[in-house]
């Protein structure tokens, strides 16, 4: 039996991030992965796709992404081959309370954090698991030959992020999205501008749409990008004496500790995907954090409440805070300005004046959200994240110098 103060069920953004925190501060960590270390996010997801994003064509994309990958999963390795950390490759369950499985060896721990993360989830369309067009992004990513027409069935981040790139390479794309607009977390007038510069550029969007079946779609290949399910099958829960919710997800507090674990000495603790807060690679990271340093009984002031996120179609999008649309529909009293790209000298100079910023302050003044699209989107938006942390007002963000030109002077003009 391996006794351990911390065992670790997963080795994706969150799982490797816990382990090389927990070490450092002298834990005796075990992590046990299935898979290839790095999780979806890097093998599959995040980095693979963020290759293709920055390729000029799809040969150049399919052949490069395995590159980046293997240097980046060497990386993940070096930081799991820390004196203090154990790594155990194969599938973990869980025996008893506070004891695991792990091929064979049997993990005793005072603490367990699962990292698990999610997988894609099929909606209910007749034919949908028979069909040999239909893939999710990690087959896709697989495939040596680029598809002539590409029908992409949701319109959330992964579905636009694989339209507009596949669009660029060559593929005509369809995207059939349910709802009447696309990237549903992201402010409407900036997810339907958006749209529209996509659709110019030959993307065709069939918006409000439920597909009830795959017969009638003109199609080479067919991705599902309909939302994705928290990874707990197999994990033996029950034996654990934990329940996940009515979505499938583990229960978490605000600490990230599981609220209906059974009372032991050990503490329960589900970060990333699987607990369903906030389905984030960096959301992951900053979960473990919290985490460990609740094991340890140490504060920290990260904001849960502040959580960026990016959407890489060619412009780019980015979020953080609440949308208008959420700022009507809760009554919040606030203050809306605008920027445009087209009004930019670096915009310009870039040939890049496709782009809309909507800054949100509270009655105070207090910034409390942006959402924009258009070139280096996210970079704007995290410097928005970093003054949100700090609860600055718009007044205060007009009177800090920015370098001319740049493209962050989008954000100053909106403040102005």
């Amino acid at each position: 039996m391996i006794h351990c103060d911390l065992l670790i069920i997963g080795a994706g953004p969150g799982g490797y991030r816990a382990a090389e925190y927990a070490a450092k501060k002298g834990l005796k960590v075990v992590i046990a992965e299935e898979d290839k270390v790095g999780g979806t996010c890097l093998n599959r997801g995040c980095i693979p796709t963020k290759t293709y994003v920055h390729s000029t064509s799809f040969v150049e994309a399919f052949e490069r992404q395995q590159q980046v990958v293997d240097q980046l999963r060497c990386g993940v390795e070096t930081i799991l081959a820390h004196p203090n950390i154990t790594l155990l490759r194969g599938h973990a369950a869980f025996v008893a309370p506070a004891l695991c499985s792990v091929c064979g060896d049997i993990v005793a721990a005072n603490s367990v954090i699962i990292a698990t993360g999610s997988s894609a989830k099929l909606p209910p369309i007749a034919g949908i698991s028979d069909d040999p067009r239909v893939m999710t992004s990690t087959e896709l990513l697989r495939l040596s030959t680029l598809p002539k027409r590409l029908c992409i069935i949701g319109a959330g981040v992964i579905g636009m992020e694989f339209a507009s790139v596949f669009q660029r390479f060559g593929s005509e794309v369809t995207v059939i999205e349910f709802l009447k607009e696309c990237l549903p977390m992201v402010d409407s007038d900036v997810a339907k501008r958006l749209r529209k510069l996509l659709e110019k550029r030959g993307i065709t969007f069939r918006m409000k749409t439920t597909v009830q079946s795959l017969a009638d779609i003109d199609a080479d290949a067919i991705l599902i990008a309909t939302g994705r399910k928290a990874n707990t099958e197999g994990l033996g829960l029950d034996a654990a004496g934990i329940v996940p919710d009515e979505r499938g997800n583990i229960d978490v507090d605000d600490n990230y500790q599981v609220v209906n674990a059974p009372s032991s000495d050990c503490k329960y603790y589900a970060i990333g995907d699987v607990n369903g807060r906030q389905m984030l690679a960096h959301a992951a990271e900053m979960q473990a954090m919290r985490a460990v340093n609740h094991i340890l009984g140490r504060a920290d002031s990260i904001r849960f409440d502040v959580m960026p996120a990016a959407i890489f179609t060619e412009p780019e999008a980015a979020c953080v805070g609440p949308s208008e649309d959420q700022l009507k529909a809760a009554g919040t009293d606030y203050w809306c300005r605008k920027a445009f790209w087209r009004a930019n000298g670096k915009a310009l100079a870039m040939n890049e004046s496709e782009g809309l910023l909507k800054l949100f302050s509270d009655v105070d003044d207090r910034i409390i959200g942006c959402h924009a699209f258009g070139a280096h989107a996210a970079d704007i938006v995290q410097e928005v994240a970093v003054l949100m942390c700090l609860d600055t007002t718009v007044s205060q963000l007009r009177d800090m110098v920015h370098i001319h030109p740049t493209l962050s002077e989008v954000l100053l003009s909106a403040a102005g």
